[in-house]
């Protein structure tokens, strides 16, 4: 560890500390009306939790240097989930405690700039600890959510039907079924294969046409997706199944020690999108046909407006000009509405913002941290005759769960309008 990461972990512990010793003066003042025993039992099992899971972070600091914590994603993750299990509820204690805290500066100071005279109880002013309380009461919402996140919410995935209507679809592909799955992040999964098979098995079972996956396979390396290729190859479609890369695909967030073995794991990568039976697109089409209609599935390499510009539109469009239908998959939506609007492209798929993985839905409207971020997140979007969906992740990355923003099988069915 270099002396400035050991400084800022030094430092980062200092403020969990912190951090720890007023929520726990507040989790006290929100009990100090309950018995001794019930305190004493709360303070135990704060500082056990506690302190357990700051050994953890130093144990994982000190064994786990290099390639090894980055390659094991799943490890990680869960460290993460752990950390935030625990630590957001004590941020919400924090925060309603300090609330507490300058309300009784605020009334201690008013007394002693206006004092009355003793209510007779032989007190000058009685502590209101009311906001402690609902602290205390609040804060069980990120344990909760959290807690859901990480054991349901990343496992019950949200089939997406999604109907396209267009003038330009030619009438022999009215009714053609097309799965989008995006984001799959295998390398979070760790050797659970249970969540990816449950995946594959509502994919066969809405029989599609087409599957079509948008990209970002791993985090960063090839082989994190090589113990799910058998269970992708089980993925069926009557007329194919394709694929592009997304921003992680490249393994461009990680050291290597030399050009040739980050391209050696791009081509291993590569390889792995045929065994599972998908055919890789880097900015090129291929013509779907179906009796004497055709139509035009275009890939790109990802392009976005913050991540890297590796693809090539104008060279995937060269030759599909002709065909009266196109869709085109590329990786990152910003890309839409730097690039594709006015192409005449009639479908674009995207992925890559997750829907952050955290939504609140209010009033039948979904909210979501991701529309800070970007102005095309999660959905359905229509400018003129072009439409763009974005899905919102078949996996995780970070956090490893989904609140309010389940992983998610899109399922569309086009119309000739």
């Amino acid at each position: 560890m270099s002396p400035a990461a050991l400084r800022n972990f030094i430092l980062f512990l200092v403020l969990l500390v912190l951090i720890d010793l007023y929520a726990y003066k507040g989790v006290n003042t929100a009990l100090a009306n309950h018995s001794l025993v019930l305190r004493r039992i709360v303070r135990i099992l704060y500082w056990i939790v506690s302190l357990g899971i700051m050994a953890v972070l130093i144990w994982t600091m000190v064994s786990m240097q290099g390639s090894q914590v980055r390659r094991d994603h799943s490890y990680v993750f869960s460290l993460v989930a752990l950390f935030l299990l625990f630590f957001l509820p004590k941020l919400v204690i924090v925060i309603f405690h300090g609330l507490d805290d300058l309300l009784h500066l605020g009334r201690w100071g008013w007394s002693k700039l206006l004092p009355g005279k003793p209510d007779g109880t032989g007190e000058l002013l009685d502590r209101a600890n009311f906001l402690s309380q609902l602290g205390l009461i609040v804060a069980t919402v990120p344990f909760a959510g959290v807690l859901y996140g990480v054991t349901k919410g990343r496992r019950k995935f949200n089939i997406a039907r999604v109907p396209i209507h267009s003038p330009n679809l030619p009438e022999e592909f009215h009714g053609l079924r097309i799965v989008q799955i995006s984001d799959m992040h295998l390398g979070s999964f760790g050797d659970d294969a249970s969540i990816v098979q449950n995946g594959v098995d509502l994919i066969n079972a809405e029989s599609p046409d087409l599957v079509l996956f948008t990209g970002d396979m791993v985090n960063d390396y090839a082989d994190e997706a090589e113990r799910f290729t058998e269970i992708f190859a089980q993925v069926e479609a009557k007329m194919g199944k394709y694929s592009i890369l997304g921003n992680h695909d490249y393994s461009d967030y990680v050291k290597w020690d030399s050009p040739d073995a980050k391209r050696a794991n791009l081509d291993k990568l590569k390889r792995i999108h045929h065994e599972m039976g998908f055919k890789l697109l880097m900015d090129e089409h291929v013509t779907l046909k179906k009796d004497e209609a055709r139509i035009g599935l275009l890939g790109v390499q990802n392009w976005g407006r913050r991540f890297q510009q590796y693809g090539d539109l104008s060279k995937a469009i060269y030759g599909s000009e002709s065909l009266p239908f196109r869709i085109l998959m590329s990786h990152d939506p910003t890309h839409w509405e730097e690039q594709v609007l006015g192409t005449g492209i009639d479908l674009t798929l995207s992925g890559h913002t997750h829907g952050a993985q955290l939504g609140v839905k209010l009033n039948g409207i979904v909210y979501s941290p991701a529309q800070w971020v970007y102005k095309h997140w999660a959905g359905l979007y229509t400018e003129g005759k072009q439409h763009l969906y974005v899905n919102r992740g078949f996996g995780f990355i970070g956090f490893p769960g989904r609140v309010g923003m389940p992983p998610e099988i899109t399922v569309f069915e086009l119309h000739k309008a």
